[in-house]
């Protein structure tokens, strides 16, 4: 057979071999030493076992802060859920331990988030709390203040980077902030507190998560991180702006190359009346995860339709690929119909990827147009509301 040494710099397919993903040194020897002999089954496996290790990395995130801060709220929303649903953190109980609580995410379990005790008392000692909720777990911290950030925040984040670790101040009811010029500061003097920590200081919409610093503070969150856990972070971060979706989409395509050989390569079988082998399931299930990872699915859907009261059916309008439920070996024996072996396996997941892309860009687009509309619509006919000439 011909000799595939040369298909990790995979000329042939077009692809660059930069964008594929790191593997130990010991792995890619053993996958290009596979490629080498022309052993397609082996080299197969070896990239089945960087999928599943890759599948296996989890994300521990730190929240704390006052209790009363708006810490669990939070906690919700960063895995996707509004407040007193099942599976949410509980709010407004009164903290009486200092143990941490786990909250896996519910679409990604291997995400976890956790709500730790608040800090703030008066025999708050920095070094002592990191030491009582296991510091070492954690890969960053995010410290909750619902006004100015205090002494003991300051105390905490000076603790944990001493200690090596990443941290973020984060304001998570700044809307109200906004709304409320008696009781809190007017939006410059807001804004203005991010000199305290330059660009540590982020400030959240509960209620809007694209609004503010939300999509800022997502970006950054990923970029610190190391770069083989960026693709599980971003796999359960909320499609809120097109600058996080883009990067989702290119961390996602750094796998297209292994999926297309382990399914030509492993329980690879003919399909009937085409000339090509591979794991049709195999492709069913990547594409699919496509769609629960740019939220493309019923569930996600009618989920940001109920968040933000934008009917489900003006979301499904503007999507041009399949659902998630759509997905079947039908359709996929139907996408591979016309070319054959790896590079059409290669090629279709790329495209399905692009697909999806660009249509949960087109469905931020809709929800955003719809979420102004119902806002307007509150408004009386001729009212000189401003941005009504934007629909």
């Amino acid at each position: 057979g011909t000799k595939l040494s040369s298909a990790l710099e995979l000329p042939w397919l077009g692809i660059d071999a930069k964008g594929l993903p790191k593997l130990p040194k010991e792995h890619m020897e053993a996958l290009k030493a596979a490629l080498g002999e022309g052993n397609f089954t082996e080299a197969a496996a070896k990239a089945k076992e960087a999928l599943e290790k890759a599948d296996k990395i989890t994300i521990n995130i730190a929240v704390t802060g006052e209790a009363g801060s708006g810490k669990s709220s939070f906690v919700n929303a960063i895995r996707g859920l509004k407040d007193r649903v099942h599976g949410a953190a509980a709010i407004g109980v009164t903290e009486m331990t200092m143990e941490a609580i786990a909250y896996p995410h519910p679409t990604y379990p291997n995400v976890t988030v956790w709500d730790l005790p608040g800090i703030g008392t008066q025999k708050f000692k920095p070094d002592k709390y990191l030491e009582k909720v296991e510091f070492s777990l954690y890969d960053f911290f995010i410290i909750i203040s619902c006004t100015r950030f205090k002494y003991h925040d300051i105390e905490l984040a000076q603790e944990i980077q001493r200690l090596g670790k990443k941290f973020y101040f984060v304001r998570p009811k700044v809307d109200q902030d906004l709304t409320n010029e008696k009781r809190h500061y007017e939006e410059e003097g807001i804004l203005n507190q991010r000199g305290m920590a330059s660009s540590r200081v982020f400030l959240v919409s509960r209620g809007d998560l694209g609004k503010y610093d939300y999509p800022k503070l997502q970006e950054t969150l990923v970029d610190e991180l190391p770069g083989h856990k960026r693709l599980t972070l971003l796999r359960s971060l909320s499609n809120v702006s097109k600058e996080t979706l883009e990067k989702k989409k290119e961390q996602l395509q750094t796998q297209i190359w292994w999926k297309s050989l382990v399914s030509c390569g492993i329980a690879a079988v003919p399909i009937p009346g085409l000339s090509i082998a591979c794991d049709v399931a195999m492709l069913v299930t990547s594409l699919k995860e496509f769609c629960r990872d740019f939220g493309l699915d019923e569930n996600s859907l009618s989920a940001l339709a109920r968040r933000t009261k934008v009917p489900i059916a003006e979301l499904k309008a503007v999507i041009k690929s399949p659902l998630s439920e759509k997905i079947t070996k039908d359709l996929v024996i139907e996408i591979l119909t016309k070319s054959v072996s790896l590079p059409t396996t290669y090629f279709m997941l790329q495209n399905f990827l692009d697909a999806a892309a660009a249509d949960t860009v087109r469905v931020l687009e809709a929800n955003e147009t719809g979420f102004l509309a119902q806002m307007l619509s509150h408004f009386p006919p001729g009212c000189p509301c401003p941005g009504r000439s934007f629909l």
